[in-house]
């Protein structure tokens, strides 16, 4: 079939004569009420480090995929940076065959059960929902259902593997095993590449391990989409650093035909302000790395992170919740989001300000940190914010904040995280000769994601400068198919 869109006119015959057998009609189906998901207790989760939401039941997730009411032009589709078959995957719920379901979710996503808990669905695919569009009510809870249906397919023992081409014995590797390079790696698996993955750490995930908190995401999931695309053939070599183990060059030595940038951005960003480099203030990456990678809570750790009872997370997004929920985690009484503009303009996704709300986070929204003072032995022990008021729009298009003249004062702090952003990792653009980048030290890429060097294609957060895990996904997706592209033009008779 050409088009999605002739996909859709095909299905939908089916879709309908499934429909009239259920007799739900289109109307009934408008006045359904969005599911809720499942979760903790807020006064026990922040006490623990378990996954907050639980997921929806059999008959919750039936009963949320029959709101889907079958669009003519699925909407939600181009909303979704891997471009998987809502409609389809939904329906399949709906009838009640939750592994098809899930098979549909592989057909253009290796990590389902990750994006069912990660990505920003209210501003992607449920964001071009009919419901949201076209009603102004909640729409389809299109994340909750990725979820359902990958977690079943993965509690199932039953779990299936893409179909996948004949091998072509082209050798093909990625630099980094993230999301972006994971993506990547399914597609080249299925066109029948030699696919391997070249990872800095000793654990394979990325972001998805050392970045976000179990309570999210739980490690044992993010284990199960890698050890599916083992099963696909896909290769992971761990403690291995692209340009200092080995150079690229000495890959394509190795008989690697082209190479997929996959680094990210890990190199932290600070403020400048004083006091900043006090013991006890941390970068988001260091804070959340050692703390979730690497075991750094535990009291028998060799070098143990200090955990604090006043501890200030400057930044809104998704970083900064992970981080300021993890403190709270940690037995800290007073746990703080600095904030320099109103929750409003959080990029946060709203659930995660919700659920940080609802644990006992405290927001200091409108303030912004100035200075930090130490004790006389160089540890932070408190922080001078200035409050802020919001000016025009920016070039984000949020309110620019502007500082008040005279407004400081001081807050007692044990630990400050600073989550303002990140810088890509600049081995790779500093390792290879010819290799273009921006003045921000991102990759430069063309619409096939190929750098300037002609076996080089680059994706996620080193070309990005930091973003979303389905984004990074997105980009491995299409840089998958230009690679592909690339080696049947010039390397292929």
């Amino acid at each position: 079939m050409d088009t999605l869109k002739d996909f859709y006119k095909e299905e939908r015959a089916k879709e309908w004569r499934a429909k009239l057998r259920k007799n739900i009609k289109t109307k009934d189906r408008l006045e359904f009420t969005r599911v809720e998901m499942l979760a903790q207790d807020p006064n026990v989760r922040n006490k623990n480090g378990d996954e907050v939401n639980l997921g929806l039941t059999e008959k919750l997730a039936v009963a949320e995929a029959q709101r889907c009411i079958d669009c003519p032009d699925p909407t939600c589709i181009t909303g979704c940076p891997v471009n998987i078959y809502i409609p389809k995957f939904i329906k399949r719920i709906e009838e009640g065959n939750f592994l098809e379901a899930a098979k549909v979710l592989k057909e253009t996503s290796s990590l389902p059960a990750v994006c069912g808990r990660v990505c920003p669905q209210e501003k992607q695919c449920e964001e071009q929902c009919f419901y949201t569009i076209k009603l102004n009510k909640p729409p389809v809870a299109i994340g909750y259902l990725e979820r359902f249906a990958a977690d079943y397919e993965m509690n199932s023992g039953q779990a299936s593997i893409p179909e996948i081409s004949e091998s072509n014995g082209i050798k093909v590797a990625s630099v980094g095993a993230g999301p972006a390079s994971l993506a990547w790696a399914a597609d080249m698996a299925k066109m029948g590449y030699d696919v391997t993955l070249f990872e800095a750490l000793h654990e394979i995930g990325g972001v998805l391990k050392y970045g976000i908190p179990e309570f999210r995401l739980p490690n044992d999931v993010v284990d199960f989409e890698i050890n599916n695309l083992k099963k696909m053939g896909v290769k992971f070599v761990t403690n291995f650093i692209v340009g200092k183990t080995a150079s690229i060059q000495d890959l394509r030595d190795k008989g690697f035909k082209a190479f997929f940038v996959a680094s990210g951005a890990g190199l932290p960003r600070f403020m400048n302000i004083e006091g900043e480099n006090s013991i006890g203030v941390f970068s988001a990456n260091e804070y959340l790395t050692r703390i979730n990678l690497m075991g750094a809570a535990k009291e028998d750790y060799d070098t143990p992170v200090s955990l604090g009872k006043n501890v200030a997370i400057i930044g809104g997004g998704n970083t900064a919740m992970d981080a300021v929920r993890t403190a709270k985690r940690l037995g800290a009484e007073r746990a703080m989001i600095v904030y320099r503009r109103t929750r409003a303009e959080m990029p946060a996704r709203v659930e995660e300000v919700e659920h940080a709300i609802e644990e006992g986070v405290e927001f200091l929204n409108l303030n912004n940190p100035v200075k930090y003072i130490a004790d006389e032995k160089g540890r932070v022990k408190k922080m001078v914010l200035q409050k802020m008021e919001l000016g025009e729009p920016d070039a984000s298009g949020r309110r620019r904040p502007i500082p008040i003249e005279g407004s400081e004062y001081e807050v007692d702090v044990d630990n400050v995280v600073v989550a303002v952003g990140v810088s890509p990792n600049p081995l790779i653009p500093a390792s290879v000769k010819g290799l273009e980048t921006t003045k921000w030290g991102t990759i430069v890429v063309n619409d096939d994601f190929q750098t300037s060097i002609e076996d080089m294609f680059a994706g996620g957060d080193i070309v990005r400068g930091g973003a979303t895990v389905i984004l990074a996904m997105g980009d491995g997706r299409k840089a998958a198919a230009g690679m592909d592209k690339y080696i049947k033009s010039k390397l292929v008779s």
